[in-house]
């Protein structure tokens, strides 16, 4: 009998099937059920089709650890990644991951948000052309570049 084949002789679900009707079962996010199949697909593509039963957290730990160092993705786009493969391994295929110590984390952004303060507005007026004043508090301000 293929392996491919249920034991009553009817095809067996195909995986990333089986992954996107359990999203859908627990009213995922079309976007979300995308995004986890998606990265259901390339974890398999990248350890060539193996079914994920036959792998475990050092397989994981290397796909993540892959995606950091040579795709060099953001911080949170390897956090996406390891939250498909945990929901893969979780709640489709009912197995535990350990804990995956030896995964090499993107970096995370160092971009910080600009705020402009009311103290700072004083020493910025000359850049600042305030469109309605009597709105103080919801006012829209435009910053010219000089």
């Amino acid at each position: 009998m293929p392996e491919s084949t249920q034991p009553d002789g009817t095809a067996a679900p195909r995986l990333l099937d089986v992954l996107r009707q359990t999203l859908r079962v627990r009213h995922y996010r079309l976007r979300t059920e995308q995004q986890y199949v998606n990265w259901g697909w390339r974890f398999l593509r990248f350890h060539h089709h193996r079914h994920p039963r036959e792998m475990g957290a050092a397989e994981v730990s290397s796909f993540l650890t892959h995606l950091a160092v040579e795709g060099q993705v953001p911080a949170s786009t390897q956090n996406q990644a390891l939250s498909a493969l945990l929901f893969l391994y979780r709640d489709v295929l009912m197995l535990s991951l350990p804990w995956l110590d030896e995964v090499v984390l993107a970096k995370p952004s160092r971009h910080l948000p600009v705020v402009l303060m009311s103290a700072l507005l004083p020493l910025a007026a000359n850049d600042i052309d305030v469109i309605d004043s009597q709105l103080w508090p919801s006012c829209t301000f435009r910053l010219s570049v000089r």
